[in-house]
């Protein structure tokens, strides 16, 4: 092979490095800065420092208040430039930081990490984090339930054509079809609930998990071991700990809240195919700003990019979820590195991913477009094919011979529709039927007949007693995650 034919720049722009499309484009400021490395390694701080305190108030010798004191001076202070030296040298992370932390604490040195191993900050840290994008995610959701809440009460009688097999079919109501996509997300906030409930604290617990270090520096007294891993729990923010671990927690944990995502990207998958049919049809459209271009070729275009880009990151998270999955397939006794490298991409990406998506779907419900006449058009052109059932049972019931109108029906609708898809002409299977004498006993019921209101069965009432039973007491019960300005802005 040839040289390159491009130069390297020299210079620390951001413009000649690689940047993450969450980061950049997709993923919120409060996401990104819970996976930033501040947060992680302000994070691991915390936690030496309660483990510190911890352990000085269960008598541990010869921890002081000023050690202490000291490591809290300087928590905020990462001193990154220093750690990435020492990483380079010790191939170590948390070595690397230990030793930067000690540079800035020299009096606390001796009882920074004491007792620990390295994944008493790692997996604890990684813990919060999951649990802290958790109720971010929670809060999202939350608030797409809420904004289509009040579109599916607004549209509950607003009569449709539905699809099967994208065929039209008997008419439901904008609204009922709404509800279908709230049920879904309402699914997604219980497994989300599942998840914050289920993780718990990894706890001091050693290298190998046995505490062997901690009972050896507490000179074998139990009681204070357990006391510890408890204290430390609660100081940051944790009702339990896992009661045994390897040196890790279980990576089943990361599975089940990964995927937990793909279930949401599922979710939101699904309402995103569901707005662009229907932007296709005209029926419904997502937002399109005044200065927004569609093409740059064809200017007219109003392409349902919102809903394409929530699809394109919901086939990432759904890949994603296999990651974690083979990971905690693959750990081996008490642990292998080989969970590292992958949970630093796969974790964190999938939290910014699906924070991508679920702020692109608040945007979509926010300025949802419902065009009502469009939408009755196109149900009154395929009306006359599915009350011909309808038709049918009145006219037996005035006394008319089954086998004889069903075959009439047939033959006008057969023809009708020929001359929809040849001729390109209206639907007039209706003034058929009406001018056919054999139907001159039901004339005048056509019209009620062909009410579509009539056609949607309990759909209206459906809404409403779905979003009394199922939407309004989780609207209650989470009444201070609403936030009428979380409607983010798209970054492009």
């Amino acid at each position: 092979m040839g040289q390159p034919d491009y130069n390297i720049p020299t210079s620390t722009s951001l413009s000649d490095k690689y940047q993450s499309p969450f980061s950049e484009r997709y993923a919120s400021k409060e996401m990104c800065y819970i996976f930033s490395d501040h947060y992680k390694f302000g994070m691991w701080r915390k936690l030496w420092i309660a483990l510190a305190e911890a352990q000085k108030e269960l008598g541990l010798q010869p921890i002081t208040e000023e050690q202490i004191n000291e490591m809290r001076q300087f928590q905020d202070k990462i001193n990154f430039d220093v750690a990435r030296k020492y990483e380079k040298k010790l191939r170590h992370d948390v070595m690397a930081h230990i030793h930067a932390y000690s540079e800035q604490c020299p009096k606390a040195k001796p009882i920074i990490h004491l007792g620990a191993t390295s994944a008493y900050v790692q997996d604890n840290t990684d813990l919060i984090q999951m649990k802290e994008g958790l109720n971010i995610v929670l809060k999202k959701l939350v608030n797409i339930v809420s904004v289509l809440s009040n579109q599916a009460v607004k549209h509950k009688s607003l009569a449709t054509l539905s699809f099967t097999h994208f065929q039209p079919a008997q008419p439901t109501t904008l609204g009922k079809r709404i509800c279908l996509w709230i049920q879904d997300f309402i699914m997604d906030i219980e497994e989300i609930e599942t998840r914050i409930k289920g993780i718990r604290f990894h706890g001091v617990k050693g290298a190998t998990g046995t505490q062997a270090s901690f009972m050896a520096l507490f000179r074998n007294d139990t009681e204070k071991v357990k006391k510890l891993d408890a204290s430390v729990t609660k100081k940051m923010g944790f009702d339990e700990y896992y009661p045994v671990t390897g040196q890790t927690y279980s990576r089943k944990v990361d599975s089940q809240v990964v995927f937990s995502m793909a279930g949401i990207a599922q979710s939101a998958y699904k309402f995103s195919n569901d707005i662009r049919l229907l932007q296709h049809l005209k029926e419904v459209e997502e937002p399109f700003e005044e200065e927004q271009v569609g093409s740059s070729a064809m200017a007219y275009k109003r392409n349902p990019m919102r809903c394409e880009r929530i699809a394109a990151l919901a086939r990432y998270v759904l890949c994603n979820c296999l990651n974690p999955a083979f990971t905690a397939a693959s750990q081996w006794f008490e642990r292998t590195l080989d969970d590292s490298a992958n949970k630093r991409i796969a974790i964190p990406e999938a939290f910014l991913a699906i924070d991508g998506i679920l702020n692109i779907v608040l945007n979509v419900v926010s300025g949802l477009c419902v065009y009502p006449l469009v939408i009755s058009r196109q149900l009154a052109e395929e009306l006359p094919f599915m009350i011909t059932e309808n038709i049918l049972m009145e006219a037996v019931s005035a006394g008319g011979n089954r086998q004889e109108i069903h075959e009439r029906i047939r033959k006008h609708a057969i023809e009708a529709k020929r001359k929809i898809m040849e001729g390109g002409e209206q639907n007039d299977l209706l003034e058929r039927i009406a001018n056919d004498p054999l139907f001159s006993k039901i004339k005048s019921k056509l019209s009620d007949i062909s009410d579509p209101n009539r056609l949607t069965g309990r759909a209206s009432q459906q809404v409403e007693e779905f979003v009394n039973r199922s939407v309004e007491p989780l609207i209650k019960r989470y009444r201070h995650l609403i936030d009428k300005n979380i409607i983010p802005e798209l970054e492009v």
